[in-house]
């Protein structure tokens, strides 16, 4: 029969034996602990991956405005005009000519403040006959321009008070178009977003004559003001170097002549970086008029 002594050893053996195995227990734990965490994090690093490259690591960003709408690759080969007429369109005439002189309204925009400091003219006893030269100066080159106050006063009347502000100088042409039906180049917005204008508005004066082509100079404009049913002509306006199938509804006010539209072509040449609509978005190349003078 075990003495005192010999049960308290083996008891002390046992209990030596129990702390052994619950420190080895709780180092396996450990290292299982650790393992999974491991694994864990690994298998959340390959989810992020998979979920980030699934379809080939492409996306498109649509937003609501026209004006932000994902543009083409840096390297999409730009849009370019199959063809370019070269014969000026025939000037457009009214079949009613207009008074001596027109009343012109030019009501301030609450909502669009000017895209750059303008101050809109006089719009009494406006000039309805006779033309002013004009010459824009885009990229280096002069684009020689007549006005004509017969096809819209107001218009000519606009366009030359904000070229004696300075207004259109060092301003972007932002929208250039290429396809068959419609070739135009468009400028005179100084944000070049497509939306600046300068702080007023004006109505239409549009005739059913009107027939858009080569080297005629309109305005462009976002269609009648539903709130006034007034036009909402600004400062934009669009030059059409090639084919135009437009309805008459934008301010005819001038025409180029034919040695400045060749200077125009090879802008049109250089092609677009189209935005939403092929043949239809920003010049490849940056297109700036620098000054714009009128005599």
């Amino acid at each position: 029969m075990p003495s005192n002594e010999q049960r308290r050893e083996a008891a002390k053996r046992k209990l030596e034996r129990q702390l052994v195995n619950r420190a080895e227990r709780a180092r396996k734990r450990r290292v299982v602990g650790v393992i999974g965490t491991v694994v864990g994090v690994i298998a959340v690093v390959g989810l992020i991956y998979w979920l980030a490259n699934i379809g080939g690591g492409s996306s498109t960003t649509d937003t609501a405005s026209s004006n932000t709408v994902a543009t083409s690759e840096p390297d999409t080969p730009p849009d370019t005009p199959t063809s370019i007429p070269t014969e000026l369109a025939p000037v457009p005439k009214r079949a009613t000519p207009l008074p001596a002189k027109v009343t012109c309204e030019y009501p301030a925009e609450a909502d669009k403040p000017a895209a750059k400091p303008a101050t809109p003219p006089s719009g009494k006893d406006v000039a309805a006959t006779g033309t002013a030269n004009a010459t824009l100066t885009i990229n280096g080159a002069e684009i020689k321009a007549t006005l004509d106050r017969a096809l819209a006063p107001c218009t000519v009347n606009s366009f030359t008070n904000l070229a004696k502000q300075g207004y259109f100088n060092d301003t972007p042409c932002h929208r250039l178009t290429t396809t068959d039906g419609l070739q135009v180049l468009q400028c005179g917005d100084p944000s070049g977003t497509g939306s600046g204008g300068p702080g007023y508005s004006f109505d239409d004066e549009v005739f059913p004559e009107i027939k858009y082509g080569r080297g005629l100079l309109a305005m462009a404009n976002a269609g009648k003001n539903p709130e006034t049913n007034k036009g909402t002509n600004g400062s934009q306006f669009f030059i059409v170097y090639g084919t135009a199938e437009l309805p008459p509804n934008y301010n005819l006010f001038g025409y180029i002549d034919a040695d400045s539209m060749k200077k125009i072509d090879e802008i049109a040449k250089a092609g677009t970086v189209s935005q939403g609509n092929p043949g239809d978005g920003k010049p490849k190349n940056e297109v700036k008029i620098s000054n714009v003078a009128v005599a």
